[in-house]
């Protein structure tokens, strides 16, 4: 029998949006990072450039010098329900396996939220949270983005954590959303808010990518990881019709726990609720 989604109290009150999802048309663009330069500055040129407001890049491969990241902690403030790690910046280069990055702004600058997995120099493979603006580039790892002029992701106030946290912005796109940027509040199970958003706005078939944060992830052969504060990646994710026509999501990911454990593989449906929050972007395809 699949357990319940766990859940953590939050410091704030409820939204009453309990999944916000904005879109617009598909962009697409596969860029190098430019060595020597941050990974803020990196990932965000050719992205402003190419006229993205919101969206998501994948990173594989390639290796940073110097490298500085946080990972998930339980807090010991009140006015947080989880927080981070002190910074760790392993001395010498580290190499990149994978990293999925949100792309958007705060306060009209460009912004990135970067969850990763790398190995750093005395070998020991890590995960975690990425400091964009301490992470320098030194070769290049492939990048590919999706996202949508149409739409933002905008760091905003968000009461209900008291973090400031990417929330998905309206430009006046069209009404059909070939791409949707959808954030998840707090202790909504994650595969709900997503089937409600593609039903909602028309997705029979999508893509999902993204970041985000579980309260105690369920995998879907049994596994339970007991953190209440974790770090989480999309490896892989999906939305098809049902049986009866209705989208169901489909999520492989990877999180690194309290302790730095790496867990990985595909989520139990129903059974995992939001920590902090979701940042995803859905990608319509055929269904």
């Amino acid at each position: 029998m699949r357990p319940e989604p766990s859940s953590l109290a939050q410091p704030g009150p409820p939204r009453p949006e309990r999944w916000l999802a904005e879109g617009g048309r598909l962009a697409r663009l596969d860029f190098a990072l430019a060595p020597g330069e941050t990974l803020l500055r990196a990932v965000a040129g050719p992205l402003a450039g190419a006229g993205f407001r919101g969206g998501v890049v994948h990173l594989e491969g390639g290796s940073f010098d110097p490298f500085a990241y946080v990972m998930p902690a339980l807090s010991d403030d009140p006015r947080f329900a989880a927080y981070y790690s002190e910074t760790f910046r392993p001395p010498g280069e580290t190499r990149l396996e994978r990293a999925s990055v949100t792309f958007g702004e705060r306060d009209g600058a460009p912004f990135l939220h970067v969850h990763g997995i790398w190995v750093e120099p005395d070998g020991r493979r890590r995960a975690g949270h990425l400091l964009p603006d301490a992470v320098v580039v030194r070769t290049p790892p492939a990048a590919r983005a999706w996202g949508t002029p149409d739409a933002a992701w905008r760091v905003e106030p968000d009461p209900e954590t008291n973090f400031s946290l990417m929330t998905p912005a309206g430009l006046a796109g069209p009404a059909e959303a070939a791409c949707l940027l959808l954030k998840v509040q707090p202790n909504v199970e994650v595969f709900a808010a997503l089937e409600a958003a593609s039903a909602a706005r028309g997705l029979r078939a999508a893509r999902v990518r993204g970041i985000g944060s579980i309260v105690r992830p369920v995998f879907a052969d049994g596994r339970v990881i007991p953190t209440d504060a974790s770090e989480v990646l999309i490896r892989d994710g999906r939305v098809r019709p049902g049986p009866d026509g209705t989208p169901v999501a489909e999520l492989d990911i990877a999180v690194v726990d309290v302790d730095g454990g790496i867990h990985e593989g595909v989520l139990a449906r129903g059974a995992n609720a939001a920590c902090i929050t979701f940042e995803l972007c859905l990608e319509a395809t055929p269904a």
